[in-house]
């Protein structure tokens, strides 16, 4: 029985992930800042909470790290940890450049330091491209970050690449464009569109606000993204890979399609507000996932409507 350890577990994609691994046959370990206190929601909601081995871990406290990696013995290991809000980085700018880089760092480390063979999975983010002018972004495409976020996620890739490359490490990023689920935060833009909508379509009068609608984005199912980082771990040599539908939508499409799906119209509910505008925020992000679908045989199956549809009828499990 394989093992692996999931740093960051609570969120959407570790509860996903650990899903995915546990019908695998694997031995899931996750951690999280406090495994006693933490809700565990998302595995909850899944109903493996019982079957995963859990155990609280600081990113950025390397003794912590170390620890979790030889108690967990992991083959794998899947960095998912750190402060996943673009918006909220602005206001928490060190914190979250913190918390990907010293925590990705000391990951690496551990496993350097303990010399067998375990794998690191490392999640990126197509933030750290930046603007690429409306072109498709490939794995060769230079980063330009434009939100502390997105700094913290080119720095942490940098890192994985250099050690992968000065110490013959076995580690990757997935670079993961915009993909959802009914286990979102609200604080995410579209379960925030998505719940808005559902509270105006039971009656309440409230209002939705929102910043920029034209900026587009490449969304997909994040329980078909988490295969595409296990196929990610099985691969001959470690390489990082895009992982996106490689089709963008503007977030007035998507704000319109979870209305439409509601029977309201969104123009009548939706209102534009300065203060929600970020000081830099990318106008169009668009992937090529063509490596990843000529290596790893991955490709997004979920178009945008099945996936407001997932979100709006809370399709908790993976299939659409």
């Amino acid at each position: 029985m394989k093992k692996a350890l999931i740093c960051g577990i609570s969120g959407q994609d570790g509860s996903y992930l650990a899903q995915f691994l546990l019908e695998k046959g694997y031995e899931v370990f996750g951690t999280s800042r406090d495994a006693q206190g933490g809700g565990f929601r998302g595995l909850g909601l899944l109903g493996i909470k019982e079957q995963v081995t859990l155990f609280s871990m600081d990113p950025e406290d390397f003794r912590s790290v170390l620890v979790a990696v030889r108690k967990s013995q992991a083959e794998e290991i899947y960095f998912l940890a750190g402060q996943s809000s673009v918006g909220f980085s602005f206001e928490q700018p060190a914190e979250t450049i913190q918390s990907f880089t010293i925590g990705i760092l000391n990951v690496l480390e551990a496993v350097k330091m303990e010399g067998r063979e375990i794998r690191v999975y490392h999640a990126g983010s197509s933030e750290a491209f930046g603007d690429t002018q409306g072109l498709a972004a490939t794995e060769d495409t230079a980063f330009r970050p434009r939100s502390p976020y997105a700094l913290a996620k080119a720095s942490s890739t940098w890192l994985v690449d250099n050690y992968r490359e000065a110490y013959n490490l076995y580690a990757c990023t997935g670079i993961l464009f915009n993909h959802e689920s009914p286990l979102r935060p609200e604080r995410f833009v579209t379960q925030k569109i998505i719940q808005s909508a559902k509270r105006i379509a039971g009656g309440s009068e409230e209002k939705l606000y929102l910043g920029r609608l034209d900026i587009q984005r490449d969304w997909g199912w994040a329980p078909e993204y988490v295969e595409a980082m296990w196929l990610t771990l099985q691969q001959e040599k470690a390489e990082d890979f895009i992982i996106a539908s490689g089709e963008s939508h503007s977030l007035e499409y998507f704000v319109e399609q979870a209305f439409v799906q509601l029977d309201l119209d969104w123009r009548e509910h939706v209102v534009q507000k300065q203060e929600l505008f970020r000081p830099t925020d990318l106008a169009v992000s668009r992937a090529n996932p063509g490596k990843a679908r000529e290596k790893l045989g991955w490709k997004a199956k979920s178009g945008i409507k099945e996936i407001i549809s997932g979100m709006v009828g809370e399709t908790v499990l993976s299939g659409l």
